[in-house]
């Protein structure tokens, strides 16, 4: 196999480093970089695209839009019917009044299409860095156990640039594409314990999204109703991270662990509001109970 890359150092692997460098994503997309990849132009340390996580995410994000997009078509449907009939039957000021609805329903529409084909623009350039760094990575590998000549040497330096290139806009087209993944809203339903939660009991909830954090403090009242000092939080999605779910108990001024869970966002992208509940505890005793609005 080795063999077969010899002959083609010199002319085939420029050819490849030339089209790479056509195909830089930043030379044919305007993408500006989120502040978590400014490190990127300084010559700092890539962060490690994950491609099968992004492709999870894509196709959730997806689904969900489109899963918003028919929603407001059948409204839209359902108002156009009826400014059939109201244009008949009704008055003036009612008949305007349905027709601003429908303009409205229409220009969040076109937003949605414009969305969809944004994410998927982005996806499309994504796969094709993913593809051509996989090239050259292959080569890269093919030409290392090749004998070593000057050509080769220099092929061996192209063809790592290239992968680095590709590396670096894959990096940006994720940050790209974060930017259109919209908001969770997650709002705080309470605890489930039974038995485990008595009136008096004190509770610290922390729940973190990669940088995004969200503390708050629960009491068990002599109802066994709760009250939180919070009850919403607006987290940003991310690409790589996962939600932590940290729950302690509060006994005068120590502190009780009860238990640390990660819950996976794919599932949250979706028109209908999620309830979660998380076991906190090994053996499910004590639960949390979440809602997440996309």
């Amino acid at each position: 196999r080795s063999c077969s890359f010899t002959g083609f150092s010199t002319v085939q692997s420029r050819k490849l480093a030339k089209s790479l460098s056509r195909s830089s994503v930043r030379s044919r997309m305007s993408l500006k970089p989120p502040k978590a990849y400014n490190s990127l132009q300084k010559g700092a340390l890539i962060w490690d695209p994950k491609p099968l996580q992004v492709k999870k995410i894509f196709e959730a994000l997806k689904k969900g839009l489109n899963e918003y997009l028919e929603a407001h078509q059948a409204e839209l449907d359902y108002l156009a019917g009826r400014h059939k009939d109201t244009k008949r039957n009704s008055r003036l000021a009612f008949y305007y009044d349905l027709d601003k609805q429908i303009r409205s329903v229409e220009r969040y529409i076109r937003k949605l299409e414009f969305h969809i084909s944004k994410v998927e623009e982005l996806y499309e350039a994504y796969c094709i860095q993913c593809r051509l760094r996989d090239g050259a990575t292959n080569m890269k590998q093919a030409f290392a156990l090749s004998p070593s000549t000057k050509a080769s040497r220099e092929s061996l330096v192209e063809l790592y640039k290239n992968v680095q290139e590709c590396t670096e806009d894959m990096c940006f087209i994720e940050g790209a594409l974060e930017v259109h993944l919209g908001e969770f809203h997650v709002k705080m339903k309470g605890l489930v314990g039974f038995a485990r939660l008595c009136p008096g009991d004190q509770y610290e909830v922390f729940v973190r999204l990669g940088r995004q954090k969200w503390r708050l403090k629960g009491k068990i009242e002599t109802d066994d109703s709760q009250t939180w000092d919070e009850e919403e939080k607006i987290f940003i999605p991310n690409l790589h991270e996962k939600f932590e779910i940290k729950v302690t108990e509060l006994r005068g001024l120590a502190t009780i662990l009860v238990g640390v869970v990660t819950c996976d966002s794919i599932n949250f992208f979706t028109t209908k509001p999620q309830a979660i509940i998380v076991d906190i505890t090994e053996l499910g005793t004590i639960k949390l109970r979440l809602e997440v609005l996309w």
